[in-house]
């Protein structure tokens, strides 16, 4: 299978289209050659942009940078040298070497790779899903989906087989495994319990099938902190547990037990992110001092006395309003999402389109009203306080909620509901890295990895124009969506 970017061998066989045009007098083509002819290092990648010491230096130049906390610089250059960024700013502000590359993106929009912080890796496989679905090189196509879309990291929330789960995490940090950045948390549920019903199932069958675990149980306090300490020996950064009685089916983890696994993490540098669907827990979850919340349930219950808890504990929360809500787009038709499945996915998804809408009725379009004005007043309240809001999807959760494409849709309802551009931008980078501990990634700045995203057109303007993709980067690599769009699209394709 196809890594999600190229290699140093594969680089050195052909040379990249990069974003936007030549400078006056020089093709594209022509520059990479001459970057490769000034490199002379026979043995190493032929892109541009290397290490301080390899000398040679890539800068995009006249783009609009938002840098991710809230910034913007309408006009400015970013120089890049390897996998990092060197410099910010204005043009007359950068001390640009005079043999570096120059990429005129004069009209286009910078914007740092994009970050999903709530989703289920593995189980989509697009034409089926389910633990069948969950094998290495799967799991591994789900980063490249993330990063064809501009995520440059993703937070696996407690589902995936923790022995696997590590080593994908420590290939991309030894740098011989690409795609979107993985991060993972170990979950953590009443025993044999905590995702919903269905989900349950196909993380057992996984249990038994690979032998690795999945899901960690705990009914007593003295469990739940045993299974701290083992999650801190297994060099796991999150526990994810689940407070939540789906509807009377399950048992809800007791504070007990939660507190128990908080008050054992803490020490151990482990944060503990929470599945709930109640408001009513979050207080007593935030005493006990968890990071954030994987499930927002925006809604007359998330009032100011929450809001203000949440905002004083300086935990964050995540929304996750695209898999619950009553669809108003035909996603089937939308070609952005065509971009990155076979014929088959889309058809399948027309035909469930048209059956829901067939019986769609006054009374639902009736509560579908109500709860989008009782999801704004409560988004309007989180804002007021600027509690820290961040993007999560549940991608991965129920089939047909796929990687990458559903963060934009999330972008979309967040402005919708009567976020700024600027904010859900926001959102989308800085605020989630801080919470998951990405140092590298999140802001436009100096030092940081070369993870960033080109568009076409302005999502200050409008936010569905983080559609408008023209190029992707991370770590200093260009990601060949092209290759990728002709792989997933094919109609005999492996997914």
């Amino acid at each position: 299978m196809p890594e999600l970017h190229d290699s140093p061998q594969a680089l050195r066989a052909r040379r990249l289209r990069r974003p936007g045009r030549a400078r006056p007098g020089r093709t594209l083509p022509v520059l990479l050659c001459l970057a490769a002819l000034l490199a002379g290092c026979a043995g190493e990648s032929s892109r541009p942009a290397r290490d301080a010491d390899g000398g040679l230096e890539v800068l995009f130049e006249g783009a609009r940078l938002i840098v991710g906390d809230g910034n913007l610089l309408e006009t400015g250059d970013l120089l890049v040298g390897g996998t990092r960024i060197l410099a910010v700013g204005e043009s007359s502000e950068i001390n640009t070497p005079v043999d570096a590359v120059r990429i005129d993106v004069a009209g286009k929009t910078i914007v740092p790779a994009f970050i999903d912080a709530h989703a289920h890796l593995g189980y989509e496989g697009y034409t089926e899903w389910g633990a069948d679905s969950y094998t290495r090189d799967n799991l591994i196509e789900h980063l490249n989906r993330y990063a064809y879309y501009g995520f440059g990291a993703v937070f696996s929330a407690g589902t995936d087989p923790t022995e696997l789960a590590s080593e994908i995490a420590r290939a991309q940090r030894e740098g011989s495994l690409g795609g979107a950045r993985f991060l993972f948390a170990a979950g953590v549920g009443p025993p044999g319990q905590g995702p919903n019903n269905n989900f349950v199932g196909h993380t057992l069958t996984l249990a038994e099938t690979t032998g690795m675990t999945i899901l960690r149980g705990a009914a007593t306090p003295g469990e739940g902190r045993a299974v701290a300490r083992e999650v801190a020996e297994a060099g796991i950064d999150f526990i994810k547990i689940w407070v939540d009685d789906r509807g009377g089916s399950q048992d809800k983890l007791s504070p007990e037990v939660y507190r128990a696994i908080a008050s054992e993490a803490a020490p151990r540098g482990i944060r503990v992110v929470v599945h709930q669907q109640s408001a009513d827990d979050m207080r007593d979850l935030l005493e006990a001092g968890v990071a954030g919340f994987l499930h927002g349930r925006l809604g007359p219950a998330l009032d100011e006395e929450v809001a203000a808890s949440l905002r004083a504990a300086g935990a964050f929360l995540v929304p996750n309003l695209g898999l619950g809500e009553l669809r108003s787009e035909a996603v089937g038709e939308d070609p952005f999402l065509q971009e990155t499945v076979p014929p088959i996915v889309v058809e399948r998804l027309r035909a469930d389109f048209e059956s829901r809408m067939g019986g769609r009725s006054d009374s639902a379009n009736g509560d579908a009203s109500r709860i989008e004005r009782e999801r704004a007043e409560a988004l309007a309240r989180l804002l007021a306080l600027d509690a820290d809001i961040v993007l999560g999807t549940d991608a991965g959760a129920a089939p047909n909620h796929f990687f990458g494409y559903t963060g934009h849709r999330e972008l979309e309802i967040f402005v919708r509901l009567g976020m700024t551009p600027m904010r859900a931008l926001e959102a989308a980078t800085s605020r989630p890295a801080a919470h998951l501990g990405l140092d590298e990634i999140g802001t436009l700045a100096k030092g940081k990895s070369a993870d960033f995203v080109i568009l076409d057109e302005n999502p200050l303007d409008d936010i569905r124009n983080t559609r408008a993709i023209a190029d992707v980067y991370l770590r200093g690599e260009r990601i060949d969506r092209d290759a990728l769009r002709e792989r997933w699209t094919a109609g005999n394709s492996s997914l």
